[in-house]
């Protein structure tokens, strides 16, 4: 059983391997990334939100979903990221607690990528019975079940960790999902089998829809050009998945060396950090441009919004 004890020397180690490595730079980054995105998510999400024709589409509340759930993410991320670089104390239980609500987000936004393919392979595979098939209702209810279903795991791991293995209130340096997750596999399961055929079933569902699109549209003559809407919207989407999806791997790669001691403290202790601080947190940057900024309809209402808030803004100076 691993005990509290265990729990401060592993994040002890990691502590003093990330001073070593002076990886507190990887801060920076992630800060900036960070905050950048922070700015650009709420304002799409007002533009989706407030126009009644954008969120009766059940691609715009996907692409809200997103967005909240990287925003989520974000914080959360942010929050720890801030705490273990400045070492600041703090209880396991609000660490697990962290990693639950990280995960969560991660993997919402995980699932509902693979549901934007799904909503635009059931758009073109059945055109006229499209919008009976999906009301907004029924979005709304999909996207709770999204929610839930990626809240299941985590949480429920994490009771069992309290139950099963015992719960700690020792105040740790350093949090990382990594580390709490790579105690539950320890005792309990190896999480990074579950979470390796969940990503496989995703990237399965989602070939197989893009496969399915490209024979039901090929006769069409929208793949011709070279710059087509047609292959750039396929090319927007696919460096997206990869951007989501690859930071997933590495994490899973990350639970498979945290079981075996062979690997070097420093090979694990650098893939974690470049892929909490950099990897998992590029298409987070990305999505605004290449889902949100990219629909016309989206865009059209952020340039309206600005084009207020100036006009405004111009009215109370004058």
């Amino acid at each position: 059983m691993i005990s509290s004890g265990d729990i401060l020397n592993i994040t002890k180690v990691w502590t003093e391997c990330m001073e070593r490595l002076k990886l507190e730079l990887f801060c920076i980054p992630c800060t900036v990334i960070t905050l950048t995105t922070l700015v650009i998510n709420p304002i799409l999400l007002i533009c989706i939100f407030g126009s009644r024709a954008l969120r009766r589409e059940t691609r715009y509340l996907l692409v809200a979903n997103t967005l909240i759930a990287d925003i989520l993410f974000l914080i959360v991320n942010l929050i720890i990221l801030v705490c273990n670089t400045v070492r600041a104390p703090m209880p396991w239980s609000i660490c697990e607690l962290l990693t639950a609500v990280n995960v969560t987000a991660y993997s919402c936004a995980i699932l509902t990528v693979t549901l934007m393919v799904a909503d635009t392979f059931a758009a073109v595979r059945w055109p006229l019975r499209y919008h009976n098939l999906l009301t907004p209702a029924g979005t709304f209810g999909i996207l709770l079940g999204v929610w839930v279903l990626a809240a299941l795991y985590p949480f429920t791991s994490m009771i069992v960790e309290r139950y099963k293995i015992g719960s700690s209130n020792e105040a740790v340096s350093v949090c990382l999902a990594l580390i709490s997750l790579g105690l539950i596999q320890l005792e309990i399961a190896r999480i990074h089998v579950f979470f390796f055929v969940a990503a496989l079933i995703c990237t399965f569902l989602i070939f197989y829809c893009y496969i399915r699109l490209y024979m039901i549209t090929r006769t069409q003559g929208i793949w011709q050009s070279r710059f087509s809407r047609a292959r750039v919207t396929v090319l927007a989407h696919g460096v997206l998945l990869l951007l989501y999806f690859a930071p997933g791997f590495v994490f899973i790669l990350e639970l498979f060396m945290f079981e075996h001691n062979t690997i070097s403290q420093d090979v694990r202790v650098w893939v974690s950090t470049v892929n909490t601080s950099v990897l998992m947190l590029l298409p987070r940057a990305f999505a605004p441009y290449l889902y949100g900024l990219r629909y016309r309809d989206i865009a059209d209402s952020v340039t309206l919004l600005l084009h207020c808030n100036r006009r405004l803004s111009h009215i109370t100076l004058t």
